[in-house]
């Protein structure tokens, strides 16, 4: 493990107290150099610049690299060594309902156990297979933030998840999250809002976790309906009542989860009603077949084809355009984006059905979006990913883990939230003096090439030598220009590589994008 010395505690503070700069004015970068202000969109629309999607864009250009990451190609990969993490992961070759069927017989199996030290062995065995997928389902996740060459859609994917929240904690979710996001979320990150909408409405996770799966005829609960309206689609006070909420419980009844092998029993005039897809059941047995009202539209009661109108209605409502507009916005743009621009990217989503890649576009486009640039303060998330990708290029990390312990510690792991709102993206959620010395520890880690990212995570592994380089060309040609005096100053009294690697992941202008 690479040693190196304490940072005095007048550089720490002159590195975290610096006022945030703008990008100053700066002569044109080399030949085939990415510009500054290139720079600061790339930071803004990847989980942070390196030196590879540096050159991607300027071989591209601006515009046609944007094209290409709203419309990805089929056959955009990872990195082989990154592949072959990904492949070499449980959860990449099971079914989701094997798996859960699988545990759910393990754990009772452990429950039928008598003895009382067998029966804590066999459960906390039972807990921690869920655990070590959840584990796997952060691995890849991070591995496609880190290596994916389609960036904007990995953003996205995050956002999305954070957007439609469900919590690994809560009963066997851990099995399903990983699911969740690779089946539910990333294939419909660019696509359509309404068909995502249903893909997450489809999905055991958010049926478990807003106990959908207990909404039945006789027995309504309201969580999923009243969440789908505040959170998902409309948003608080934009029109819809609490009438609405349970007319909408109501056409959700049956919606839920089933692992049996067998068909339930239906009566056999309902029995082309009842839908099955791996995990997903449409119960006609528990639906509410009368009539409803939804938002002033009359929905005949019909079976799982009320749950599709719901779902057509509500996506098209102008409110649903506004609020999730409005999310996005502040995900790429930080606290309080300019409404005008909300109001254009909600006409977008409007006039397109819903299209999420021409509602980024009219953002990415736009001219407040350029001149926000280097303004957002970076969430824990973003902080500690970008800090491994400008660190370390291309080259592909070993074990994830210690990402994974950095989010855990500034309080933003992954699929851990445990209420339905998601991580806040605002600026005050994440900027105490707490998480800045957080941060600080985790640039010294990364800094001095002693995190651990290059050990694997088996057994009697060893750690390969590396060292991150920051201080390279990509640094002089195009970060260099755009950071502010104190930094400078303080980047100069670096004692030793490890000391200025530490200063600049904690300088003021890399803790934003």
């Amino acid at each position: 493990m690479p040693s190196y010395r304490p940072l005095p505690l007048l550089l720490i503070a002159t590195a975290l107290a610096a006022a945030p700069a703008g990008a100053s004015a700066a002569a044109p970068p080399p030949p085939g150099m990415i510009s500054a202000r290139d720079l600061a969109f790339l930071n803004r629309v990847t989980w942070g610049a390196n030196q590879a999607d540096a050159e991607a864009l300027v071989r591209d250009g601006r515009s046609r690299w944007l094209a290409r990451q709203l419309q990805p190609a089929a056959d955009d990969a990872l990195p082989a060594a990154a592949q072959a993490q990904l492949d070499g992961l449980a959860i990449s070759h099971l079914k989701l309902k094997d798996e859960v069927q699988a545990l759910e017989a393990q754990n009772k199996a452990a429950n039928q156990l008598t003895d009382p030290d067998q029966k804590k062995a066999a459960q906390q065995a039972y807990q921690q297979a869920m655990n070590d997928l959840a584990r796997q389902a952060a691995t890849r996740d991070l591995l496609r933030d880190l290596y994916a060459p389609d960036q904007v859609r990995e953003q996205m994917t995050w956002f999305w998840f954070n957007h439609f929240n469900v919590h690994a904690a809560k009963a066997n979710i851990r099995a399903m999250v990983g699911d969740y996001e690779d089946s539910a979320i990333r294939p419909h990150a660019l696509g359509r809002f309404r068909d995502l909408l249903e893909a997450t409405l489809r999905h055991p996770a958010m049926l478990r976790y807003l106990d959908n799966a207990d909404n039945a005829a006789g027995h309504i609960n309201e969580n999923y309906a009243r969440e789908l309206l505040e959170l998902h689609t409309m948003g608080v006070g934009s029109g819809y009542s609490q009438k609405d909420v349970q007319e909408l419980a109501r056409i959700l009844t049956g919606v839920g989860i089933d692992a049996r092998a067998e068909d339930p029993k239906v009566r056999p005039q309902m029995q082309d009603q009842l839908i099955r897809d791996g995990l997903f059941e449409f119960n006609p047995n528990r639906h509410d077949y009368g009539d409803k009202v939804l938002l002033g539209h009359t929905i005949k009661g019909r079976g799982f084809a009320e749950v599709e109108e719901a779902l057509d209605i509500i996506a098209r409502q102008p409110a649903t355009a506004r609020h999730v507009s409005g999310q996005i916005a502040s995900y790429f743009m930080g606290d309080n984006p300019p409404p005008a621009l909300v109001g254009r990217m909600a006409e977008t989503f409007q006039h397109s059905d819903g299209d999420i890649a021409k509602v980024l576009a009219t953002l990415f486009q736009s001219p407040e979006f350029n001149a926000s640039l280097g303004t957002a303060f970076k969430d824990p998330a973003h902080y500690a990913v970008s800090a491994v990708r400008l660190a370390y290029n291309d080259r592909v990390i070993l074990n994830a883990q210690p990402i994974q312990g950095w989010l855990n510690r500034m309080a933003e792991g992954l699929y851990n939230h445990e209420t339905p709102d998601g991580y806040p993206v605002a600026a005050a959620a994440w900027d105490g003096p707490g998480q800045m010395a957080m941060r600080f520890e985790i640039a010294r880690q990364i800094g001095a090439g002693a995190a651990g990212l290059f050990k694997p995570d088996t057994p009697g592994a060893t750690e390969a030598p590396a060292f991150p380089q920051i201080e390279n060309a990509l640094y002089f040609n195009a970060i260099a220009p755009t950071m502010g005096p104190k930094s400078v100053a303080a980047l100069g009294q670096a004692v030793s590589p490890q000391d200025w690697n530490t200063l600049f992941l904690s300088s003021p202008e890399f803790m934003r994008r």
